[in-house]
């Protein structure tokens, strides 16, 4: 193996399987939750047929720290981490909606505003703003997908009025995010790194609201260098990302933007966002990385590994 591209398991008491774009999710039990973060890739709505070595297990192990530090705001749906490449936890009923928080112009929201758009969520961002300044304060922008699977703004009037949550489930989810954001910016300014917005996702266990899904990591947030940023934004020009946008910016170099057919991914650009994602994560978690190694008994090890942590939690 150089990587993990996809599974194929048949755990016992299993009731359903979904592979997504990254994560192959397994149900257990009907309440139950394996999720399997493979070295798949995509970008553009796009699936790419090579894997990243380690790129799962860069993604599971900074969710895995910063929803274990998010337990201090919110229940958390994360049970345990039984294999590098695997969480488990509760199965709870999704919001079907991402709750963005920004806290600098950039990515869509900078296109948005160069556009002319000025109202994003709740709020109204002043003229005069350059791309990747600072936002006055931290705003929450909230998305839905659409059926052809991209991000759709959604006021938090429509989701109230779509009896998608109500007024006061709204704001409690609001002020969540917003102390998930600081929080997660306070581990970042530790760092030198600066947050500059990433996507929340909740949902409900019997009646309960928690924090699900990814959190803080590469692919569901921006970061940038805090000396690179400042050095950049000194002369102009944009500051380095330290994100899944070195992908994307790759791929729209050579012409790629989701339509048509996708480029081949070279060698040394799987090892150069291979070694990319693995830099993010002994910046951020402040450690040096440990790869488990693609033995020739991966897929087993992994699988045992779930199954003896199902039976520790009483899952089997």
């Amino acid at each position: 193996m150089n990587g993990l591209l996809e599974t194929n398991f048949r755990f016992p008491k299993q009731t359903s399987f979904y592979r997504g774009k990254v994560r192959d999710v397994y149900e257990i039990d009907g309440r139950w939750l394996v999720m399997i973060v493979t070295d798949r890739i995509s970008a553009f709505d796009t699936i790419f047929p090579k894997p990243v070595p380690y790129k799962g297990q860069v993604l599971n192990q900074i969710a895995a720290f910063f929803l274990d530090m998010a337990k201090q705001i919110v229940p958390v749906w994360l049970t345990g981490v039984p294999h590098p490449n695997v969480s488990v936890g509760v199965k709870c009923k999704p919001i079907p909606v991402e709750f963005v928080v920004r806290a600098y112009l950039a990515g869509s929201a900078l296109r948005k505003y160069q556009k002319g758009e000025r109202v994003f969520g709740e709020h109204v961002l002043p003229d005069g703003l350059q791309p990747y300044d600072p936002l006055p304060e931290p705003i929450l922008t909230p998305t839905t997908k659409a059926q052809d699977g991209h991000d759709v703004d959604i006021s938090p009037e429509e989701i109230i009025e779509q009896g998608i949550l109500t007024e006061k489930e709204y704001r409690r989810i609001e002020r969540i995010s917003l102390d998930l954001f600081e929080q997660g910016s306070n581990w970042a300014r530790k760092r030198d790194l600066i947050l500059a917005d990433t996507k929340y996702e909740f949902g409900y266990y019997n009646d309960v609201l928690f924090l699900i899904d990814e959190v803080h990591t590469p692919d569901s947030s921006r970061y940038f260098d805090r000396q690179d940023y400042e050095n950049k934004r000194k002369v102009g020009s944009s500051p380095e990302q330290l994100s899944k946008e070195k992908f994307r910016q790759w791929l729209l170099e050579h012409g790629f933007s989701g339509e048509g057919e996708p480029p081949e991914l070279p060698d040394s650009l799987i090892q150069e966002l291979s070694d990319h994602y693995i830099s993010i994560y002994e910046r951020l978690i402040g450690s040096t990385f440990t790869p488990y190694p693609y033995t020739a008994e991966f897929l087993k090890d992994l699988e045992n590994k779930v199954v003896s942590f199902l039976q520790e939690i009483g899952a089997l």
